[in-house]
């Protein structure tokens, strides 16, 4: 792909995770008061494996829908819970405002890796939860999920993408994949995409690395490769965090600039809660706070 780079600022997103203590709730809120003024186009809140977030999560969505003017994006999944419980989330957002869901299959409450059961009265997969969504409330926009480098319970690239078909025609409007390190594996899944027809956008999804240890850890279990080349960039860091701080924000710069460079208008953060790489980044693609304009 040899796309022009887009002669207007891309769009830009962020993903947060439910605070579990008072002083995780203090970092929360202040990544979202140093990020809200750059005006993104959605916020998503994540739920926990298993729904174990789900009070935290529907607090979270709350307080930023009564205290900013950020637009907010649910995270849903299906696993351990029954379709009653599962839809009646979906109404208490619905009923406070909320017009945006990411709906997921989501983690076994064992976590990552573990293996997956759908509950007996629950929905047994994420294009399930979508048809069921759009069921009810029309007026939702729903996100799902994309895999670069295949979900790893897929056989095939194929089925995965069959997969991704089936979530399109229950509803989903925009897909968000899993975090990649290397740019040529999402080129050459969206031309996989493309090819099949499937004309959603699908965003890149960014991962700053706050930490290379855990980051491979996350790769591990998800699937996710990690080049040689990116890894060496954080050798002998691991007690340097100023200097891995410097050389993340340099990395994942880079990485969405040459997306950009390829005609890819979109980018959502995976933030991990904190602010300032995510920032950094941001500001090199052009956003300013308070709707600022720069050319990227």
């Amino acid at each position: 792909m040899t796309e022009a780079m887009p002669a207007t600022r891309p769009a830009i997103s962020f993903e947060f995770f439910p605070p579990k203590t008072e002083e995780m709730e203090r970092t929360l809120w202040q990544a979202i008061s140093r990020l809200a003024p750059l005006a993104p186009n959605f916020v998503s809140v994540t739920y926990g494996a298993g729904g174990s977030t789900r009070e935290r999560t529907h607090a979270t969505i709350a307080r930023i829908l009564n205290e900013t003017r950020l637009t907010p994006a649910a995270h849903l999944t299906c696993v351990d819970a029954p379709k009653a419980d599962v839809d009646e989330v979906v109404a208490r957002y619905h009923e406070v405002g909320v017009r945006h869901i990411v709906a997921l299959r989501g983690d076994p409450s064992s976590g990552l890796g573990g293996r997956y059961t759908p509950h007996p009265q629950g929905y047994h997969n994420s294009y399930d939860l979508v048809a069921a969504i759009k069921r009810r409330y029309g007026d939702i926009e729903v996100t799902v999920s994309a895999y670069p480098e295949k979900h790893p319970e897929s056989a095939s690239f194929d089925a995965d993408l069959d997969m991704l078909q089936a979530k399109i025609d229950a509803g989903a409007t925009r897909a968000i994949t899993q975090c990649f390190f290397d740019n040529e594996l999402y080129l050459r899944y969206l031309d996989r995409v493309r090819a099949r027809g499937i004309s959603i956008p699908i965003v890149p999804g960014i991962l700053p690395v706050q930490s290379f240890k855990q980051a491979a850890n996350f790769a591990a279990r998800t699937g996710t490769s990690i080049p040689a080349w990116f890894a060496e960039k954080f050798e002998g860091l691991d007690d340097d965090p100023d200097t891995r701080k410097l050389v993340a924000a340099t990395v994942a710069a880079g990485q969405v600039q040459k997306l950009a460079k390829h005609g890819v208008d979109s980018f959502h953060f995976y933030t991990m809660n904190r602010a300032d790489l995510v920032f950094a980044i941001s500001h090199l693609l052009g956003f300013r706070p308070n709707g600022a304009r720069k050319a990227a």
